[in-house]
């Protein structure tokens, strides 16, 4: 790429003209257009329109990272799950170009929507998610071939494990205090692998409701192949109930049901238990690796209630996986917070003036994620006091000595669950409640996401 030319920026989030011209390059057009769409979580989503030279003009769509590349999940390794999958029963975009050096990839724009909890129409709303089970089941039926040529040769539980030690290296290589839910989680996933040689599949990982595109009444295409790998199709069916408690997705009993008559196996509810854990514990991963690098221009509001949601979902799904009762405990009380009035004119203002004044979806989605931060501050402000006397007094009562300050508790907890002096049978209860007073605090910026819970599994 060249140097010389000028960047040309759109305002606070615009594309270099390099990036641009490599673009051009790959369509052999004129770029006329690129809008930076909401969501796409770390990595950039654009809507960018290119003519060619006979009029022809080419809806594609960029997905773009602009962090260094140097983590375990790079859009280029994403890009050949892409590559592999086309022209297969499995319906993704067509790939134009991937970057040789910088994190995009450039593919055509599928057509459809997103959200499928927007969809009401009752009748497609079932046609669609038994779509997407029978397109789970062809991408399962998928040679593993196209992406490892050993695939057929290897032990499922030897990838099993490579895929755990990948995420533990990932957390242990962040500089961010230990996780008492990450150590016991690894110890767990660890200990409890699923003795099953196989069938060993592309897994799409975070697949389900949100990640696929549907228009009039069918898929259109299966998105986000981020942590896409080779392992158990359990691990993808797990997924799907994770995404359903975020995005709400039909009957789920029904949904294996339909997955199993697809793909002509049986499902084993004990795996997909097993593996509802693993995916949590990947989530609570990416979320401490987002600690020690925050970025500020990111979705932070979002992702402070997805990460709250999910850090009480690990929990929960390791209680049901376990066969662990948890007693749910009274809800703290609240003092009033002195920065009140502040707080409340600000939500105000973003309400009632930037949001209806704001024609760009982006910039509404982000003036949304900052209500969500500050309706947490103030709460945890009201809660604060009674959160910190609480935790100190669980924490006293699994390490035999109060703490000076809750940071240091949670450090000497965590280092006991990753030395294995500690059980879980007397950590997971007081975690339970951690992540409950997390909950209380976030409730007020999650709305319903506070009362979501996995659906049954039969």
């Amino acid at each position: 790429m060249g140097t010389s030319a000028s960047p040309r920026k759109e305002p606070a989030t615009g594309l270099s003209q390099d990036l641009v011209d490599w673009m051009a390059g790959a369509v052999q057009g004129k770029i006329v257009s690129f809008d930076r769409r909401p969501g796409g979580g770390r990595r950039e989503a654009w809507f960018v329109d290119a003519e060619k030279a006979d009029g022809t003009r080419l809806e594609l769509f960029l997905r773009y990272d602009r962090g260094k590349g140097d983590d375990s999940f790079t859009l280029h390794d994403e890009a050949r799950f892409f590559l592999a999958l086309q022209d297969t029963p499995v319906p993704v975009p067509r790939i134009h170009a991937v970057h040789p050096t910088e994190q995009a990839i450039l593919a055509e724009r599928a057509p459809g929507q997103t959200w499928f909890s927007q969809l009401r129409d009752e009748e497609q709303r079932l046609r669609i998610a038994r779509e997407f089970m029978e397109i789970l089941a062809a991408l399962h039926a998928v040679d593993p071939r196209r992406i490892l040529s050993t695939a057929p040769d290897t032990d499922l539980r030897d990838l099993v494990h490579a895929e755990i030690d990948r995420w533990e290296a990932l957390y242990r290589a962040s500089r961010a205090p230990a996780d008492p839910l990450v150590e016991l989680g690894l110890a767990w996933v660890r200990q409890n692998v699923p003795n099953a040689s196989g069938p060993v599949v592309i897994v799409q990982g975070d697949t389900g409701p949100g990640n696929f595109l549907y228009q009039d009444g069918r898929v259109t295409a299966v998105l986000d192949w981020e942590l896409a790998h080779l392992g158990d199709p359990h691990d993808d069916l797990a997924w799907l109930t994770l995404r359903a408690v975020q995005e709400p997705f039909t009957h789920i009993p029904d949904r294996l049901a339909d997955y199993a008559t697809a793909s002509g196996n049986t499902v084993d509810p004990d795996r997909i238990r097993y593996y509802r854990v693993l995916a949590e514990l990947r989530i609570l991963i990416l979320g401490h690796q987002g600690a020690e690098r925050p970025d500020p221009l990111g979705e932070v509001g979002n992702g402070l209630v997805y990460g709250i949601l999910h850090r009480r979902l690990f929990v929960e799904a390791l209680a049901d996986a376990t066969g662990t009762t948890l007693e749910t405990p009274a809800p703290l009380e609240a003092s009033p917070s002195a920065n009140e009035r502040y707080y409340d004119a600000a939500l105000a203002q973003i309400k009632d003036i930037i949001v209806p004044r704001s024609e760009d979806p982006f910039v509404v989605l982000r003036s949304k994620g900052l209500a969500r931060i500050l309706k947490y501050l103030r709460e945890s402000e009201r809660l604060a006091d009674a959160k910190n006397r609480s935790e100190l007094d669980d924490l006293e009562s699994v390490l035999g000595s109060r703490p000076a300050d809750v940071a240091t508790g949670q450090a000497h907890l965590a280092e006991a669950l990753r030395a294995g002096t500690m059980s879980m049978a007397s950590a997971l209860p007081i975690l339970h409640r951690w992540v409950l007073r997390e909950t209380q605090a976030g409730l007020p910026a999650m709305g319903r996401l506070a009362a979501r819970r996995y659906d049954p599994l039969s």
